[in-house]
Formats: C-alpha cells, sequence, structure tokens
C-alpha cells in the first residue's frame, strides 16, 4: 500500500468524507515513524479515514497550518501549543505520544564544565526557532545566567567551539555530535528531566471548533496513530524503511544508523514510566508543571489564562 506525501500548497477541502490532512512539525524523519506507519498499514483506512500527511518546513510551523485552516490535526511540541493557546489561538490536545523531554543540555569535558553551577555565564548555542522555555525555566530555578548564541539546524558552532554548551535533543542532535567524532565519554550531559523538567513534548492537536464535527474522525485517528507506533515498534526496521523512503522523497540526507537510534529513542519517550497515565494520554500533572515553565520563561502579562480541561480533550472521548 503506497503511501502519499503531499507537497505543502495541495488545496482542497478539509475532513470530507473521512478525509484529514496531518502535519507533523518537522520534515521526514524518525521521529514520526508511527504515521507513516498506520498509513502504510491501512490502519487509518481501518477507521474510515483518508489521511494525507502534509509535512511542515523551516520556515512553515505545523500549527500556523492548523490555525489558518490548512491542516485538520498537527503534531507540535506541548509548550509551542500552550504558548499558541496563550496567545488567543483556540486548539487544544487530543493526544499526547510523548510522555517525557528529550531536551538536554551537553558540554565537552574538556571544557570543564561538569556540573550544572558551571554553566554560569557561559554561552549555550540554542535554536533560533525557539525551545527556550525549559532552559530559561531552568536557569531561573537554579540561579544560572546564559549567554544564549542563538542557531540554526546545525552542531557545527559546538563542534568548533563556538559555543561552549549546546541545546539538543537526545533522539537527535546528540546522536549527530557523536557521529561527528566526538563520543559519549567526551561528553558532559545536563538532562533536564534530571531537574524536575520532564516536560513531555510531541502531542497531537486541533482546532477546538473542529471537535464539534470531526470528532469521531479525530478518535479514529488517535487509535490508528497509536497502533501505527505500536507496529513500529515491533517492525522496526519496516519503519526504518518507511522513514528512508520518505527522506528520499523529499530530497534529504538520510543515515539510517542516526534514524534507528532516534525511533529507539523516540518510542522510549512514550512509554509512561512511573508515571500513572495510559499511552497517549496527557497527565495533569504534566500540563501543570509544563503552565509553570512556560509562566516562568514568558511571564503571565499579555496572555490569556485557560486550564487542563479546556487545553486537553482526549480526542473527543477517544481516550478514558
Amino acid at each position: 500500500m503506497g503511501m502519499m506525501l503531499l507537497l505543502l500548497g495541495w488545496n482542497n477541502s478539509l475532513a470530507q468524507n473521512g478525509k484529514l490532512i496531518f502535519t507533523p512539525h518537522w520534515i521526514p524523519q524518525a521521529q514520526f515513524a508511527g504515521y507513516y506507519v498506520a498509513v502504510d498499514q491501512g490502519f487509518y483506512k481501518d477507521n474510515g479515514l483518508d489521511v494525507d500527511i502534509v509535512h511542515s518546513t523551516a520556515n512553515i510551523a505545523s500549527l500556523d497550518l492548523l490555525k489558518n485552516g490548512d491542516a485538520d490535526i498537527v503534531s507540535s511540541f506541548m509548550l509551542d501549543a500552550i504558548e499558541q493557546r496563550a496567545n488567543g489561538v483556540p486548539l487544544v490536545n487530543i493526544g499526547q505520544l510523548s510522555q517525557h523531554s528529550s531536551l538536554m543540555i551537553v558540554t565537552k569535558r574538556k571544557s570543564g564544565i561538569d556540573t550544572y553551577q558551571k554553566l554560569h555565564t557561559k554561552k549555550l548555542g540554542i535554536w533560533s526557532n525557539g525551545f527556550e522555555d525549559v532552559p530559561l525555566a531552568f536557569m531561573q530555578e537554579h540561579g544560572i545566567k546564559m549567554d544564549l548564541i542563538r542557531i540554526l539546524q546545525t552542531v557545527n558552532l559546538f563542534l568548533m567551539d563556538g559555543v561552549d554548551a549546546l541545546l539538543v535533543m537526545y533522539y537527535n542532535e546528540y546522536d549527530q555530535i557523536n557521529n561527528c567524532g566526538i563520543d559519549e565519554d567526551e561528553l558532559n550531559t545536563f538532562f533536564f528531566s534530571d531537574f524536575n523538567l520532564d516536560i513531555p513534548e510531541d502531542g497531537i492537536y486541533c482546532m477546538e471548533e473542529s471537535l464539534k464535527s470531526k470528532g469521531s474522525a479525530y478518535a479514529g485517528f488517535l487509535k490508528a496513530t497509536l497502533k501505527g507506533w505500536e507496529y513500529a515498534s515491533e517492525h522496526r526496521e519496516y519503519a526504518l524503511d518507511l522513514v528512508i523512503g520518505e527522506m528520499n522523497k523529499a530530497h534529504l540526507p538520510n543515515n539510517r544508523v542516526h534514524q534507528r537510534w532516534m525511533l529507539e529513542k523516540v518510542l522510549a519517550m512514550m512509554e509512561p514510566g512511573k508515571k500513572k497515565v495510559m499511552k497517549g494520554q496527557l497527565l495533569k500533572l504534566d500540563f501543570e508543571r509544563a503552565m509553570e515553565v512556560f509562566k516562568m520563561a514568558k511571564g503571565t502579562q499579555g496572555y490569556q489564562t485557560f486550564g487542563y480541561e479546556q487545553f486537553y480533550h482526549p480526542s473527543a472521548k477517544g481516550l478514558k
């Protein structure tokens, strides 16, 4: 069964006769393997859905496509979605895939920065397109000040000692650094999850108003997506074949070893672990901690307030 990944700019009516457009929040990679599997295995079709996957780009965010009406459902980081909701965009979370944070800071051991206190006054490479909420909250809670150096999606400045530390995803840039010749034993790692900042990341979002007409379709989408991820976990090389195929279609360079690392870590992030929550659900305590982090990073002035019940709608009662 072929998989259809449509180019941005494709125009058609949305969610008619079970048709949904889904936009992941980044380019094709193993972070989204479960969605590819759900299409290829017919899990969405089994739930009466015709799902097209339309990837976002570095210049067009998935949440922008959602609020502009160019996508029915998107994936996004929870803190990014919280900021949109605080800015008045009536989006809601209908399924929380990752249950843990993969954000971390790395330093080179040769730098001598081997405790979090030694990060004070150092240069931190951080992406230019967001992700600052958790590190800003971390610095505020621990009395640390760092010089934030905005970078694009590359680890090169860190490799060349242009920054003292780098914000990375464990499933992505951390492994890229390893692949560039800096071994794990040459790095110091500071996982934010070890500092009471285990903020879940990838979730599924739609506009609140659309729940009235498309709620049953969204419930089917979440059910099929979870099944896709389960199948990907049980058939990882097959899932990687799909990932590599989609990266090739998008003319993206790819490395199967790196994509395998990413798939393994993303799957691990979906496991609740000690959290009392089912896969696909958003824990209230996690939402409340994320709101604390958002307020520490952004403040409260000019933002709308909302609670867990307003933000989280478990796929139109698809999960309980």
